[in-house]
């Protein structure tokens, strides 16, 4: 809510953003970090916190109001509250009482009882066996009757049995216990037991004589009375009873006549002899039901709503249940605090506690979930909790402390139960954060580690958020509103509610005045209920309770059953009660013997008897959790730690295949499920399972066709059916990864062009889908195992083939091409369709017609002389880019049109690459996306340029429609997209992941400088054949020299206003990796999700990203599928230069 206060001068209601050196974000960000890595700690602590809390509650609750526990609220609105006399109010009943002390805490011994019960005669005249039914009544003796002189007859015939007058009275004494009957005190042999027993015994008028009302100063042990301060006999009478009257004219007779036996004193505070109280007691009604109800169910579908749009859920239900036992944890570990530290919560009906609570949890529940989705998805679990934790943790303190001063100020301006309610509402969003940092997170963290979930997060779009820098045209609150870009969220939801409940329940106590007097009166009423102090102003007596703390502590049950006496058709009654006049027996001892305890007794009782069970049950407890938690995380937390242990901090983890080949290898193809091919010039074909550890065999070794294997022109391989394609110099050979067998060969021509693209197509009739080769002369050739011949088709005659681009929907089809290679497009109904540009700048588009192929020119852009046009597919969204020197056209792949051209930097040929968050479909049918990536590198300075677009303002989407066409609102047009340009110096050989992570493998920066500014060249070791070729660790010379294997990767991400930079150095221990000298990486290409796999020499570095768990069908956006590389340069001038995938010179 804060937030929206501070709108006028921030210009936004959006929380800020600490930077990530923050100290305060620092300190969330590690703390998360932590708790995601240790859940079982963490989750551990929270439960023995709850067990510890939780287990007490109903040792400390009860139902019954004279055991020394805490009372449980009701289904009623209760409170004792004190009026102002300027109010003027008619009292309804007039209350006197006195007082009896013997001893410090010794008024249950038998003496003072007796004397209590003379004094009781004096005052009332004779009450043994106390029966005020009068069957008839002579009424000239009451009219005749003087005040001071009543008979017994005459006082019982205004007795309110007898009828509700103005002149009724009836009176609670705990000499009622014993009948009013000396004769029973004096034979009583256990005067506590008889107290304990006789605690639910009515009067004459159905009124209960519970401990609260008859005693003060109690003392409790196991539930039962065992000492009392003060006997407390209470005279209540209407206005004109002639029994109010006759006690106060014979308590005053008292004063002067009982000197010798009696010490009395005048309790009157502020020099006032009397206050006005208004007792109530109101059920709730229809309506309060209706409302809290109503309440109830607009939270819990508010809930179901937020819950349904996490995209990256799947256990719902999970989720549901553990933000409900987070809620009910913080409710019950505030109940109990509220008991220990004597907070009367019985005031407020019992369904109003939780609803309060629920909103308001709901606001840092639903923030730390969309924070963690927010997060990319290769990164670990224990960065992507703390980064989300550090992003998030703050406003959750803000937001708790704001509402923490909100229930401040309220608790200071409302009635005493009002202010209970504050008290443990301010409590509960303490526990609440808590528990949210502790059993929520860690549960969350499980979630997320959990591989379906994984899968889900990973495949969720994330929304591109506003940078902290962007700056934004200021606009006033109520335009802001009106156009929907401030969302009214559970930020100030929560609240809200809170402070609506507050002001309801107030106002339940005080709905018959006006709204002016109700807030006078707040005032008053908060001065007034300060001033109640539970010590009393007798210092000499000591009291071991104040009159005026002892009025406030009268049970709601107590006020209904008077309520029902003196107005039976009311909630609420209104009395005068004079303050009462103490009597200390003459001798008696009131000097503190012990002092009060500070907690209430059912806390000690719980001490002395629950100790042992209490101990053992919370070790049980956190026992049972440990190993529930062992038994369901047993391989995630195996991986965890040595993924953890390994390095804590580092996303990135490199991993060496070793001992595959004895030369270089010169080509790499991967699919997602973690199956690796490589080619080395040693004429092996290798295939490694990175998901089995890193497990390998040769290919063909098992039999005698080693050498028809070479030379390998090309490879690819079908994600679904797991085929893999070698193609040689005549033929295509098929192997497939899952059944370990070979399949049929497929003969093609010989000594034509080298392969420009070579790739798999999908067909359902076939067990072996067909292939596509297209050749850099324009010939494009279909390969199927059905045919006895290829089919070839000329796709141009004029120029060769420059660029092909691969554009493959999920599900569709599957394509591994070569990088300078081919794109297919096929979609449900239409049949593929393949995207060319060739060397004089022309861009075709070949689609399949039957059993042929045509083509036609697509005419977008102007293309310079001798400039270089190439293409990029982009999978999921059924366009492709047309890339030029320092244009790129987005052309849609149906209509052959652009939609908008890029301006960039001049472009390396070849060197582009795209990525984008997933899309999703608008209402007017385009495709729309929430950010849009090209990376490339610049020509001239050779350095990384990332341009990012996303929509201007919150709420919209980049919008791939018609630019002539009207847009709607949530659309975002390209030409007003919001552009932010990173650069990335020296990236060297580098690959974008899926989610837009890039990665890259360059040499170590931070070479020794000459005198003139450049740095120093390396002396190269003299090589006489390859057995030189062994690398020998080396370290800086005196020269100035680093060693020759100093490479390192580098990891770049920018998922809205985060940014990730981490480098690692790809040969830690060179010694250990036995390659051979190198002074050029191999090929690179992606496996599965977050990895790439590198070619350094004769090894395989294996580049991982977070959490890579090699899942079959892993979307591999952009372009599905990469192609098998070739890190063999033709030697002499090139179009193709700088690009490092050709086709191998040494096969």
């Amino acid at each position: 809510m804060i937030w929206y206060l501070l709108y006028p001068f921030r210009g936004t209601a959006e929380a800020p953003v600490l930077a990530e050196t923050h100290p305060l974000r620092t300190a969330f960000t590690r703390y998360g970090r932590y708790a995601a890595s240790h859940v079982v700690t963490t989750l551990l602590v929270s439960v023995a916190v709850a067990a510890i809390l939780i287990y007490p509650f109903p040792f400390l609750y009860t139902t019954d109001f004279t055991n020394g526990a805490s009372p449980l609220p009701e289904h009623a609105w209760t409170d004792t509250l004190p009026l102002d006399d300027k109010n003027r109010v008619e009292p309804d009943v007039i209350m006197r009482s006195v007082w009896v002390h013997g001893n410090y805490f010794q008024a249950l011994n038998r003496d003072v009882l007796l004397s209590a019960l003379q004094l009781q005669d004096e005052l009332l005249g004779p009450t043994v066996d106390f029966n005020p039914r009068c069957l008839t009544v002579d009424r000239s003796e009451i009219i005749n009757a003087t005040t001071t002189d009543l008979t017994p007859t005459q006082r019982d015939a205004y007795h309110v049995i007898n009828g509700l007058t103005n002149e009724s009275w009836f009176f609670q004494s705990p000499l009622q216990y014993w009948s009013c009957s000396s004769d029973n005190i004096e034979r009583d042999d256990d005067i506590i037991a008889t107290a304990n027993e006789k605690k639910t015994q009515p009067t004459s008028v159905n009124v209960t004589l519970r401990h609260s009302i008859v005693f003060s100063g109690k003392r409790f042990q196991d539930r039962q009375l065992v000492a009392v301060d003060a006997l407390v006999i209470t005279l209540v009478h209407r206005r004109d009873s002639p029994v109010g009257r006759m006690w106060q004219e014979r308590v005053e007779a008292l004063k002067h006549n009982t000197a010798d036996n009696w010490d009395i004193f005048e309790y009157s505070p502020n020099g006032k002899t009397s206050e006005l109280y208004e007792f109530q007691f109101r059920p709730m009604s229809s309506q309060d039901v209706f409302l809290l109800g109503l309440a109830y169910s607009l939270v819990l579908v508010y809930f179901l709503i937020s819950l349904s749009k996490l995209r990256a859920v799947k256990s719902k239900v999970g989720l549901m249940v553990t933000v409900i036992a987070q809620i009910v944890l913080a409710i019950f570990s505030s109940f109990t605090i509220c008991a220990i530290f004597k907070i009367d919560l019985s005031r407020i009906p019992r369904l109003g506690y939780p609803v309060v609570i629920f909103s308001m949890s709901l606001e840092n529940i639903f923030r730390l979930i969309n924070s963690v989705i927010l997060t990319p998805s290769e990164d670990s679990t224990s960065n992507r909790i703390g980064y989300a934790f550090g992003e998030t943790g703050h406003i959750a303190l803000v937001s708790v402390a704001q509402n923490l001063l909100i229930l401040y100020g309220l608790s200071r301006v409302v009635s005493p139960g009002v202010s209970a309610f504050c008290t443990f509402a301010a409590i509960a969003l303490v526990f609440d954060f808590f528990y949210l940092s502790t059993f929520f997170l860690s549960v969350l963290s499980v979630d997320v580690r959990r591989t379906e979930l994984s899968d889900a997060l990973a495949k969720a779009s994330f929304r591109t958020r506003r940078s902290a820098s962007d700056i934004q045209s200021r606009q006033t609150w109520m335009d802001a509103m009106l156009q929907g870009r401030i969302a009214m969220s559970t930020r100030i939801a929560g609240t809200i509610v809170m402070v609506g409940f507050v002001l309801i329940a107030q106002w339940h106590f005080f709905e018959h005045e006006s709204v002016m007097r109700i807030l006078s009166r707040i005032i008053r009423v908060s001065s007034k209920h300060k001033d109640l102090s539970p010590s009393s102003a007798l210092t000499d007596v000591h009291q071991g309770r104040s009159p005026a703390s002892w009025l406030g502590l009268q049970d709601h049950e107590t006020a209904r059953e008077l309520i029902h006496v003196i107005k039976p058709d009311a909630h609420s009654y209104i009395a005068r009660v004079f303050h009462p006049t103490i009597f200390v027996l003459t001798g008696s001892d009131r000097n503190v013997s012990s002092n009060e305890p500070w907690f209430p007794p059912a806390v000690y009782d719980f001490i002395r008897h629950q100790s042992a069970p209490f101990v053992i049950t919370v070790i049980v407890i956190a026992a049972a959790v440990r190993l529930l938690m062992n038994y369901l995380l047993w391989d995630e937390l195996a991986e965890s730690s040595r993924a953890t242990g390994a390095n804590h901090e580092s996303l990135l983890l490199v991993r060496t295949l070793s001992r595959g080949h004895t030369l270089d290898v010169a080509m790499l193809s991967a699919c997602s499920d973690g199956h690796l091919v490589s080619v080395g010039l040693d004429r092996i074909v290798r295939v490694w399972d990175l998901k089995a550890g890193g497990e390998s065999y040769t290919l063909g070794e098992d039999i005698d066709t080693a050498m028809e294997l070479f030379p390998v022109l090309a490879i690819c391989i079908d994600e679904d059916t797991h085929w893999l394609a070698l193609l040689t110099s005549d033929k295509v050979l098929l192997w497939n990864l899952a059944e370990l067998r070979w399949g049929p060969a497929i003969w093609v021509e010989t000594d034509r062009h080298k392969p420009e693209a070579f790739f798999f197509v999908n067909d359902e009739a076939t067990a072996v889908p067909p292939l596509i080769l297209i050749r850099r002369d324009g010939f494009l050739t279909e390969l199927r195992t059905d045919q006895l011949e290829p089919v070839s088709y000329m796709l141009t005659k004029e120029s060769a083939i420059a660029s092909v681009g691969s554009l493959a929907e999920k599900g569709e089809s599957s394509s591994y091409s070569l990088e300078i290679s081919s794109t297919t497009l096929t979609r449900k109904g239409f049949p593929a369709q393949v995207v060319v540009s060739t060397r004089d700048g022309q861009v075709l588009a070949a689609s399949q017609e039957g059993s042929s192929w045509t083509s036609e020119v697509v005419n977008v852009g102007i293309s310079r002389e001798r400039e270089l046009v190439s293409i990029q597919a982009l999978p999921e969204l059924g366009f492709f880019l047309i890339i030029r020197s320092r244009t790129v056209d987005l052309v849609d792949s149906l209509t052959l049109k652009a939609i908008y051209t890029f301006k960039v930097d001049p472009i390396q040929p070849k060197s582009i690459k795209c990525f984008h968050s997933r899309p999703r479909r608008m209402r007017c049918g385009s495709v729309a996306l929430w950010s849009f990536t090209l990376a490339y590198l610049n020509t001239y300075t050779r350095d990384l340029v990332v341009q990012t677009y996303s929509p201007q303002n919150e709420g919209e989407s980049l919008c791939f429609c018609d630019p002539t066409s009207p847009t709607r609102k949530t659309c975002c047009p390209w030409q007003r997209a919001k552009e932010s340009r990173r650069v990335i110096k020296d990236p060297g050989l580098w690959d974008a992941l899926p989610s837009g992570i890039m990665v890259g493998v360059r040499r170590k920066s931070g070479q020794k400088l000459r005198t003139d500014g450049h740095p120093a060249h390396q002396s190269l070791q003299p090589l006489n054949g390859l057995r030189r070729r062994h690398n020998v660790p080396q370290t800086a010379n005196a020269n100035g020299q680093i060693a020759q294997d100093n490479w390192e990767v580098w990891m770049f991400s920018h998922f809205g206003k985060q940014e990730t930079w981490e480098t690692l150095p790809l040969c830690p221990k060179v010694e250990d990796d036995g390659h051979l000298y190198v002074n050029s990486l191999g090929p690179m290409v992606r496996v599965g999700r977050a990895s790439l796999a590198v070619g350094l020499s004769n090894v395989i570095k294996v580049i991982m990203v977070g959490n890579e768990r090699f899942e079959t069908g892993d979307d591999s956006q952009p372009g599905d599928g990469m192609p098998a590389l070739s890190s063999r340069r033709r030697k002499g001038p090139s179009t193709l230069r700088g690009k490092h995938a050709v086709h191998c010179g040494h096969c």
